[in-house]
């Protein structure tokens, strides 16, 4: 029974994760930041070609669901992949 709970647990998590990855925009934002390491929101919406704006909600979801970090250098906020959280997510969809 515990098993199942904890089970049910991590696929509540992993539906908050999914639902934040459930937007092409966010997925392209997770692409782009995938490639470049470390960057800011101006190469992002630079390159994407989005509003900064729209970007900075995106990311700001992103954030939320801690599947993307940020760091302050300076002025500017790099942004950067959890892969570990990433990667937990992974396994609870195989396990799933």
């Amino acid at each position: 029974m515990l098993a199942d709970v904890v089970h049910e647990n991590h696929l509540d998590l992993a539906s908050g994760h999914l639902r934040a990855l459930a937007h092409p925009l966010r997925l392209q934002i997770i692409d782009y930041i995938d490639k470049n390491a470390e960057t800011s929101v101006n190469n992002i919406y630079n390159s994407l070609g989005l509003e900064q704006s729209i970007t900075s909600q995106h990311l700001r979801v992103l954030r939320n669901s801690d599947l993307v970090q940020s760091k302050r250098d300076g002025k500017q906020i790099l942004y950067s992949l959890n892969y570990k959280k990433i990667g937990l997510l992974n396994n609870a969809i195989k396990d799933f």
